[in-house]
């Protein structure tokens, strides 16, 4: 496989959009299966074993959100999700189930394939090779691989808990505001929530901290931001 191009499946109903998405996916070169209800986007994810997945909310059989939270039990395989829902709660519904990107209808095919090539490049599908290692006391965030151990156990990370971690990794004990990290992790995604980065950081506690009231990795700087430990 060309070392830019991924396998994409995506969870549309509506033919005219998946045709779409479709066409703006392969344009970049990406292998893409489009399934159109949420039980067959599960079974095809099981089978087939995607590199990221476009997932649309509003589904038959079963909606986005509930395949979002069993996928992403699974698997950390990158899900940007579909969604005709616009306000804040629901994008934060979007991403306490798991999903990586929320990208709300009607949206530009254009800004679709730049956010799929940003996630595949976090989760390393279509990452350069050769990145350093970073290590921080037992913490270690490898970019070019997309694995992070902690005490030498391998810690499962979605993109953008990666995103976040790799920020604050490469410069430990360096304030990042909440705004400095949407810019560094996420992007051109400049329309994420600063209660999103919140989010994102209390699941990063809980999975690389053995007391996560008591981090010894990422620490909140209270007014100002979150940092990584120096060690």
């Amino acid at each position: 496989m060309d070392p830019m191009s991924a396998r994409v499946l995506v969870a549309e109903d509506d033919p005219k959009q998946a045709r779409l998405v479709r066409a703006y996916l392969e344009r970049d070169g990406h292998g893409v299966l489009v399934v159109g209800d949420g039980r067959s986007a599960i079974e095809q994810c099981r089978a087939r074993r995607p590199d990221l997945v476009v997932l649309d909310v509003m589904m038959p059989h079963v909606d986005g959100l509930d395949v979002c939270r069993v996928l992403r039990a699974e698997s950390a395989v990158p899900i940007l999700m579909l969604t005709a829902r616009s306000t804040e709660n629901d994008q934060l519904l979007g991403l306490d189930v798991g999903a990586d990107d929320y990208l709300t209808k009607p949206y530009s095919p254009r800004v679709l394939a730049a956010r799929v090539r940003a996630l595949l490049r976090r989760s390393g599908a279509i990452a350069a090779a050769g990145q350093p290692v970073l290590r921080v006391g037992g913490l270690e965030v490898d970019a070019g691989r997309f694995e992070v151990r902690v005490d030498g156990v391998p810690v499962q990370l979605t993109a953008k808990e990666f995103g976040i971690l790799e920020v604050l990794a490469a410069e430990p004990g360096r304030v990042f505001t909440r705004a400095q990290l949407i810019d560094r992790a996420f992007g051109f995604d400049h329309h994420v929530l600063e209660r999103a980065v919140d989010a994102h950081v209390v699941n990063l506690r809980r999975k690389l901290e053995a007391d996560a009231s008591r981090p010894r990795f990422v620490q909140t700087v209270y007014g100002r931001g979150y940092r990584m430990a120096e060690q």
